[in-house]
């Protein structure tokens, strides 16, 4: 069943970034949303979510209501010199829960304790946020997406600025949430390795080149599509059941013909 569907979706600000594009996040699947910075992968992102207003097309729920999200934002984007605790900010993902004039219940306290420890960061739960490290802060923000009970989990770009082992274990814990808790994940990247080894479904997106394809990962990760979308030479390779991407020289048409199909898969 889809959890929410896009149809001849039209994206931007004040004018279209892509072109009309058709996109479904089903539930149990993980969608990886990938293309280059300024791609147009954060306003697809904010479309889908219903924060931005399409330009055209619709956005539809099939179950009627729009499903429990748990948002994790870009790490960047946020002022980590809150004068709050780490229980505090974690406490906020159950304001949905709670309703606009209601105060967090013993049980709102217990559910955003067990989800820091669930993380792995119950003995932080005290400490300021200003106080804590990049990685830290980041599983903070996961925390109090789960704290929400959601649905459909969705990181905007979560492993930025992480060496390629704190990357890993970020993506190895969001997988262990999404199979404890039954969820839908989407997931916002521009680096490969986040979406090669966790998605089931990827969605390569590019508004300098016109790119918008969706299909399985099995599909999508490929040279010849991966290389129409960075406008550089790609190799695939399995070793010892993971997927290798390497990128390399730039081709000399500059990444092959634009995408025109936007259901180029479902």
């Amino acid at each position: 069943m889809d959890l929410v569907r896009l149809e001849r979706a039209v994206i931007g600000y004040r004018t279209p970034l892509l072109p009309p594009l058709d996109l479904a996040v089903r539930a149990g699947t993980t969608l990886g949303v990938l293309g280059p910075n300024g791609a147009g992968k954060t306003a697809l992102l904010k479309s889908m979510l219903g924060l931005l207003p399409l330009l055209g097309g619709q956005r539809v729920l099939p179950q009627g209501t729009s499903p429990r999200i748990g948002y994790v934002p870009q790490r960047d984007r946020l002022d980590i010199s809150w004068s709050l605790s780490v229980l505090d900010v974690v406490l906020m993902g159950r304001t949905r829960l709670i309703g606009p004039v209601k105060r967090f219940s013993p049980r709102d306290r217990t559910a955003a304790r067990e989800a820091l420890t669930e993380i792995g960061i119950g003995d932080l739960a005290d400490r300021p946020v200003h106080a804590l490290s990049g990685g830290q802060h980041q599983k903070v923000l996961i925390a109090r997406a789960i704290a929400a009970e959601p649905e459909l989990l969705v990181l905007d770009e979560p492993t930025s600025a992480m060496d390629p082992a704190a990357e890993r274990v970020l993506l190895e814990l969001v997988e262990r949430l999404k199979r404890a808790h039954n969820l839908s994940v989407v997931l916002v990247t521009h680096q490969l390795i986040a979406v090669a080894g966790f998605a089931t479904e990827v969605a390569l997106v590019d508004r300098e080149r016109g790119v918008f394809q969706v299909g399985p990962a099995s599909e999508m990760i490929n040279p010849k599509r991966l290389g129409e979308l960075y406008g550089r030479e790609v190799r695939v390779a399995q070793i010892d059941g993971q997927t290798a991407v390497v990128i390399g020289a730039p081709v000399a048409n500059g990444g092959g013909a634009k995408a025109r199909d936007s259901g180029a898969s479902k």
